[in-house]
C-alpha cells in the first residue's frame, strides 16, 4: 500500500499562518491561531481530521455494504471534533461524534446497525484516531 503525504510550512510565532497541501494537491490552505481557537473564519487541523475521518468511515461502510450485496443511494456523515482544553494546560480531542444519515435499499436497521459499528471500528483513521472516544449516532432514512 502506498503512504500518502500531507505537509506544512508554518511561518511566523503565534500570530503567524501555516500552509498546507496534501500530496496530490487536491488539498492546500492556510490556517492560523485565530481559525482554530477563536472561531476566525478558516480551516484548522480539527476539520481536516474530520474530513479525513468522515471519508475514511464512509469508504469502510460502503466495501462493508457492497460485500453484503448493498449499493447505498447515499451515505452523508458528518464527524464533529471536539477540541477541549485539557487538565496540563494544552489542548486535546477526547471525542469525535460521527452522525450518519443513510439512503440504503432493501437494508434492515438490523444490519445496518451492525455495519455501520464495524465501519466505525475497522475504518483506518478510527484506528489511527484511537486515543479519543469516537461516537456514532446511524439513521437509516429509507
Amino acid at each position: 500500500m502506498p503512504t500518502k503525504q500531507a505537509e506544512t510550512t508554518w511561518q511566523g510565532g503565534k500570530d503567524g499562518h501555516g500552509d498546507f497541501e496534501t500530496e496530490s494537491g487536491d488539498v492546500s490552505g492556510t490556517f492560523k491561531f485565530p481559525t482554530r481557537f477563536e472561531d476566525e473564519p478558516g480551516t484548522n487541523p480539527e476539520e481536516l481530521i474530520g474530513a479525513a475521518h468522515s471519508g475514511c468511515f464512509s469508504m469502510q461502510l460502503t466495501a462493508f455494504l457492497d460485500a453484503e450485496g448493498y449499493t447505498p443511494n447515499d451515505l452523508h456523515t458528518v464527524a464533529d471534533v471536539h477540541l477541549e482544553r485539557a487538565d496540563d494546560g494544552g489542548f486535546e480531542i477526547p471525542r469525535i461524534d460521527l452522525t450518519l444519515e443513510a439512503d440504503i435499499p432493501e437494508i434492515d436497521d438490523e444490519t445496518f446497525q451492525e455495519l455501520a459499528q464495524r465501519a466505525k471500528e475497522g475504518c483506518p483513521v478510527s484506528k489511527a484516531l484511537a486515543g479519543p472516544e469516537i461516537t456514532l449516532d446511524a439513521s437509516l432514512v429509507s
